[in-house]
């Protein structure tokens, strides 16, 4: 049956990456369908294709000859995840948006769900899969990272990379998302000021297709966590980090080779044969050049860039 939406703005915005997916598209957009039809609530679902070679472009095609409500965005070729959900909060309207993975593995019966949890106490709810249907494999590097990461940004979240969230308007408008960090929207979101919440949600079996989780993946999340931190905390003021680095570095190396050289004004040592003096020498070069290094940041922090990753081989609205 076709579906012609209200003209009015719609409530929910949910957002979908996906990238080959064919086997699924239909059943899931009929249950995110079923689901804010029941709730009475107005919606749009933003298909962003991250370069699928199936059939799944066609299928969103038909998807959106049947309901207008059905937003689609094409990539030329595969860009991340990353890039697919910062394209889908772009294009996203409503009031609120719920992002989720294509693979059906995320339940739509859950959004009506994590918008009431929000309430008023929070701007960004988190899935949290406490029952996974995954190898161990995946769920075992899963917790080890999900633990390292909640010690490190102080968010007490289970879940970081769990697809199924929902936002109010403002967060996706304002939180960038690029490279690889999807998976740290809810500490960009924190550190951004806005409050971030968790709730349990249903987490079912892979039913097509194979996971794209890799180790890779697994030691990529790390690096990005470095990312992370960097440009939240000192994006502004680099000087303070490796200024602090330099500084520490600078006066150790100054007071090993001042204590040395006292040592041999006074005819106690030779500093032919003292390695520590060499070991001191290093240590005021490397403490000059993180402090160069801090203050080419603060220049370069004054210029502020934009940089798109990405290219749309079309929309369809």
């Amino acid at each position: 049956m076709t579906h012609t939406p209200s003209t009015q703005s719609p409530h929910i915005s949910v957002v979908v990456p996906l990238l080959n997916e064919e086997e699924s598209l239909r059943e899931l957009y009929e249950k995110i369908a079923s689901t804010l039809r029941e709730a009475g609530k107005r919606y749009e679902i933003i298909f962003v294709d991250d370069g699928s070679t199936d059939g799944s472009f066609a299928v969103l095609q038909e998807l959106h000859a049947r309901d207008a409500s059905i937003k689609v965005v094409r990539f030329r070729r595969n860009f991340g995840k990353s890039a697919a959900l910062s394209i889908g909060f772009q294009e996203a309207e409503g009031e609120f948006v719920v992002t989720m993975d294509a693979d059906l593995q995320d339940d739509p019966a859950e959004i009506p769900g994590l918008i009431h949890a929000m309430g008023d106490q929070f701007d960004l709810i988190s899935g949290w899969k406490k029952k996974r249907f995954d190898p161990l494999s995946k769920t075992i590097p899963s917790r080890f990272f999900n633990f390292v990461t909640g010690k490190v940004t102080g968010i007490p979240i289970h879940d970081f990379n769990c697809g199924l969230k929902a936002y109010r308007r403002e967060v996706v408008k304002e939180v960038n998302v690029y490279g690889e960090l999807h998976r740290y929207i809810p500490a960009l979101a924190h550190w951004a000021g806005y409050r971030v919440g968790e709730k349990v949600v249903q987490h079912h079996p892979r039913k097509y297709g194979h996971t794209k989780f890799g180790l890779s993946r697994f030691f990529k999340g790390f690096l990005d966590l470095m990312t992370v931190l960097f440009t939240t905390r000192y994006i502004r003021r680099p000087l303070h980090l490796f200024g602090g680095w330099g500084i520490f570095s600078f006066l150790l190396g100054v007071a090993i080779d001042g204590y040395l050289s006292v040592e041999w004004i006074l005819g106690r040592t030779s500093l032919s044969n003292r390695p520590l003096f060499l070991v001191g020498f290093l240590l005021i070069i490397i403490g000059i050049q993180f402090i160069s290094i801090g203050l080419l940041g603060e220049m370069i922090t004054r210029q502020d860039r934009g940089e798109q990753t990405y290219s749309i081989r079309e929309t369809i609205r």
